[in-house]
């Protein structure tokens, strides 16, 4: 593990922070101090907590420690999550944020006031708290900037990828602004039709059940059926009929051409996205409806990991992020990408072992294959990978919790289920692990200012982006508003 210690003096931070807050980058300041990375893989497990990243390792290895992101080469820090507030009554109630001495003394505590992904997600792309179910907006309705924005404003490349649906908070979290994580419908057009983002990668399609098998579902998550069979007819249409209106793509890369999507579905597509040359623009929705894999066998999960066949027909997330990487790494600028490991969170609320280690499991592998993307196609000098959460779900422990209070699961062997016990159906207001590797973890350990007595030092959510915009600049947006 990387220790933490002082880097910068504090008045040093506060005037290059004055310097680049709301600016472009430009040549002058590349040649200054901050690191600079050129590439940003922006990892989120949604749900993971440390007992999920161990009851995996237990499982898969029979031993903790042996991700890649575990290594002595990452930081690691734990990561605190919660929201500014929440709306009860019509009131808006402020939270207080992470008591580190509560945590360990109250087990109530950690089941209350808890982020949800929404909330979450703007924090970690924003650098800014907000209330639950909003997207990309503050407390008062106000538009915030993305992580994604900066980036374009330096003519990198922009992706999202997902295990869930594509308009789902996570993914959403990282590009929309809305006042609601419920308006799929809307959510999708508006990353169709309003973002720059040059590659969306996960699930939602309409004609897919979560076996993969064909099947007429909703048309939500991608837009509804009216976009969805003008997208698939994949014609290099710029120009999109939407009841009596019109809808255009953006021009992603500013050369004053409006760019269509290139639409894939088979997992063939994806796979051999993930080498040679590639579109410039890419919407990929595998043949699957709500997730990857999770969803598959609905009614009768097996316990055990693995148990049950996988989708044969559907890409993995490690495809996934493996063809992603391929198509964003064609900018010679650089890009930006937030892959989101989704499921983990879904299995956490159902309180299934097997399933959330399947898809850890799946996690873990693409961050793997993103490491070695790294050290193939680029550097540990010029792309900053960070892997986290957004949040804890299902307050999962030891068999021995309150007494302990929050242990760890127990190992059992490789190939086994550890002993543990999940205490809810919902989130937490949990520390989560954070790792980093890459230009720039120098400013995580400088953020890192807090310490709980078992995990130690801790960032905050809003400090992840804050530290990308101290390295890229933080450029003036406009109101968020669908490009009509």
């Amino acid at each position: 593990m990387i220790t933490h210690r002082r880097i910068l003096p504090y008045f040093v931070l506060l005037l290059v922070a004055s310097l680049v807050s709301c600016q472009t980058r430009t040549p002058e300041q590349q040649a200054r101090q901050l690191p600079y990375p050129k590439n940003i893989i922006y990892f989120v497990s949604d749900g993971m907590g440390y007992n999920h990243v161990l009851a995996t390792n237990y499982f898969e290895h029979g031993q903790a420690g042996a991700q890649v992101y575990e290594q002595d080469d990452w930081l690691s820090l734990a990561q605190a999550t919660y929201n500014a507030a929440r709306i009860s009554g019509g009131e808006t109630i402020f939270h207080n944020g992470y008591a580190p001495r509560t945590a360990w003394e109250d087990p109530g505590y950690l089941s209350a006031d808890y982020t949800d992904s929404a909330g979450a997600a703007t924090a970690l792309s924003t650098g800014k708290n907000t209330i639950g179910g909003a997207l990309g907006l503050g407390l008062f309705g106000d538009t915030l900037t993305h992580i994604s924005q900066a980036a374009k404003a330096l003519n990198k490349s922009v992706g999202i990828v997902s295990s869930v649906p594509l308009s789902h908070a996570t993914p959403a979290g990282f590009v929309v602004h809305n006042h609601s994580r419920h308006n799929y419908e809307e959510i999708a057009r508006y990353m169709f039709f309003h973002t720059k983002a040059d590659l969306i990668m996960a699930p939602g399609h309409p004609y897919y059940n979560d076996d993969g098998e064909p099947e007429e579902m909703t048309a939500r998550y991608v837009g509804g059926f009216e976009i969805w069979e003008q997208l698939v007819a994949n014609d290099g249409r710029t120009e999109f009929v939407f009841g009596d209106d019109l809808l255009y793509v953006q021009d992603v890369d500013g050369d004053g051409n409006r760019d269509p999507w290139t639409f894939v579905e088979a997992r063939e597509e994806f796979v051999a996205m993930a080498s040679g040359p590639t579109p410039k623009r890419v919407l990929g929705v595998p043949r699957v409806y709500s997730t990857l894999n999770y969803g598959r066998n609905r009614d009768h999960k097996a316990d055990m990991p693995f148990e049950q066949p996988m989708n044969e027909n559907i890409p993995t997330l490690v495809e996934l992020t493996k063809a992603s990487l391929n198509v964003l790494g064609q900018n010679p600028e650089g890009f930006f990408v937030m892959i989101e490991g989704g499921a983990v969170d879904w299995a956490g609320h159902d309180n299934h072992m097997g399933r959330m280690i399947e898809e850890q499991i799946d996690f873990n592998n693409a961050v793997m294959a993103a490491a070695d993307w790294v050290e193939t196609n680029s550097s540990w000098d010029e792309t900053l990978v960070i892997v986290t959460s957004d949040h804890e779900t299902g307050y999962l422990t030891g068999p021995g919790h309150p007494d302990p209070f929050n242990d760890d699961v127990v190992n059992r062997g490789r190939g086994n289920l550890p002993e543990a016990r999940w205490h809810s159906g919902s989130h937490t207001n949990m520390l989560v692990p954070f790792y980093a590797k890459g230009p720039g973890v120098e400013l995580f350990e400088f953020f890192a200012d807090e310490k709980d007595p078992v995990r130690g030092p801790f960032i905050q959510n809003t400090n992840i982006p804050q530290a990308v915009f101290l390295m890229w600049g933080k450029p003036d947006i406009v109101v968020h508003r669908l490009n009509r």
